[in-house]
Order: C-alpha cells, then sequence, then structure tokens
C-alpha cells in the first residue's frame, strides 16, 4: 500500500510554502518498501476534502501524513489532535470563510492521531532536529485535511496510520521577514522522512506480533 503526503500550495502573502515542496521533493520516493504519493493540496476547502476522500478511497494508504505551514513555530510541530470544525480568520484560496462549521455533519468532535507521535518527537529530537508535541491544529485547512483523513480512515474501515505535521518556515521566507524561526530545507525532509520511517516501522511490529498470535 502506498503512502499519502500532502502539503500546501501557497496562501495569502505568501508566495512559498515549504509543505508543498516536500511533498514534491519526496514524491515517489520510496521508505521501507513503500512508495510516497506526494500531493500539493489547493488552500480551498471544498476541492481538499474531495482530494482527500478520493485519495483515501482509490489508494486505501498505509500511511497519511499531512504536512502545512506554521508561520510563528520555531519548530517541527507533531500535531495530536484534529476537531470538527472549520472557523476561518480569513478565506481560503476560492474565497470561502465558513464559521462555526463543523467538516462533517455526522463526525464526532476530535479524532486523536493515529501515527506515534511520542515516537516520533524522541526520534527527531535525537536526529537533532527540533521539535514539539501540538494539541491544537487550528480550525483552517490543515486541521481539515487532518480530521478529513482520520474520518475517512473510520468511514471506510482502513487501518491507515494518519498524522499531521507543520512546518515552519524555510530559510528563504524568514530571510524577506525582519524576525521570523525558520528551518533549512533539508532538516523539513529529513523531519518528515523519519517520521514516515517511525510510523512505517510501528506498523511492521504490529504485524510481526499479530502473525505470532
Amino acid at each position: 500500500m502506498p503512502i499519502i503526503l500532502t502539503g500546501f500550495e501557497p496562501f495569502g502573502k505568501e508566495r512559498y510554502n515549504p509543505s508543498g515542496e516536500v511533498a514534491k521533493a519526496l514524491n515517489g520516493k520510496r521508505i521501507c518498501g513503500e512508495t510516497i504519493v506526494g500531493v500539493v493540496l489547493p488552500v480551498a476547502y471544498r476541492r481538499t476534502i474531495s482530494l482527500v476522500e478520493k485519495m483515501m478511497e482509490e489508494l486505501k494508504p498505509s500511511v497519511f501524513l499531512g504536512t502545512g505551514l506554521a508561520p510563528s513555530s520555531p519548530v517541527i510541530r507533531i500535531e495530536r489532535m484534529a476537531v470538527n470544525l472549520m472557523d476561518f480568520r480569513k478565506p481560503d484560496n476560492d474565497g470561502d470563510k465558513p464559521v462555526d462549521v463543523p467538516i462533517y455533519e455526522d463526525g464526532p468532535l476530535a479524532y486523536m492521531a493515529t501515527m506515534p507521535t511520542r515516537d516520533i518527537l524522541i526520534r527527531l529530537r535525537e536526529a537533532g532536529i527540533p521539535a514539539s508535541l501540538s494539541y491544537s491544529a487550528g480550525t483552517y485547512l490543515c486541521n481539515l485535511v487532518f480530521y478529513a483523513a482520520l474520518h475517512n480512515t473510520v468511514r471506510l474501515g482502513l487501518n491507515t496510520k494518519v498524522g499531521f505535521v507543520h512546518l515552519p518556515y524555510e530559510l528563504r521566507q524568514a530571510a524577506e521577514k525582519d524576525v521570523a524561526p525558520s528551518l533549512p530545507f533539508d532538516v523539513m525532509l529529513k523531519a518528515v522522512e523519519i517520521s514516515l520511517r517511525v510510523t512505517l516501522e510501528e506498523l511492521d511490529r504490529s504485524l510481526v506480533a499479530t502473525k505470532r498470535t
């Protein structure tokens, strides 16, 4: 089964989005024998929900990892919870601005990530990559992708491991601003690869344990 890795196109005043560039850079790469399908999503909630649903139905991935830009973050943020809420402070790239609207009317209030978030945190720090656990992915498109992937995993009866990682500015973005935390692009690539590797290693251990029983 493939790995789905998503990022976003630029939005707002940003001309560059490292999450979309990470998805493009890792598209077609293999980790632990699994092929990465890197997808750059539109910053438009109606189109994005449809794309996530289609990918989950057609690809039935072993892992779904979403990534997005967190401009104020100085570290890699490993998200642990997705909430069933769209509450946009600004319109998306299609001009839509839902406020206090559930992502899915029939969905629960929240889902927890099913990727091994704490194990990922430990491995990132061991690799010298600044990282933290986060308990809010916001109420914009990043949270929407995270929630939609988890909800459709349940809806379709899949065993997909789902997670979301927020990335800081890349160096070229920070260079255009007065003060902005940032990380080099190769560090962000490494962080995403480690996140996927840790998850696939856990899946392999689970399969071995299941066979033994």
